[in-house]
């Protein structure tokens, strides 16, 4: 038996209408291949808040999961930062 380590990514709250689920924008800086330059790349994640406690703004912890429904393959393993 093998121990995988799932994926977590960093990223902000900016939707919590849901009841127990969050999107997260998670973003990253990618090198351009040609010109070096470094090139803003974001993406959103939907994501499971059992606890419903994420407000837009704060900075969360997601960890890979199993798939909870259509488009929830995330679950919010802690909340960073909270927004003022």
């Amino acid at each position: 038996m093998t121990a995988t380590t799932k994926k977590t990514r960093q990223g902000s709250v900016v939707s919590n209408k849901m009841d127990k689920s969050v999107v997260v924008l998670v973003e990253r800086k990618v090198r351009h291949k040609m010109y070096g330059k470094y090139i803003r790349r974001q993406i959103k994640y939907m994501a499971h808040d059992a606890a419903n406690q994420c407000n837009i703004g704060d900075v969360v912890l997601i960890e890979e999961c199993r798939p909870l429904s259509k488009n929830k393959r995330w679950l919010v393993r802690s909340i960073i930062e909270r927004s003022v």
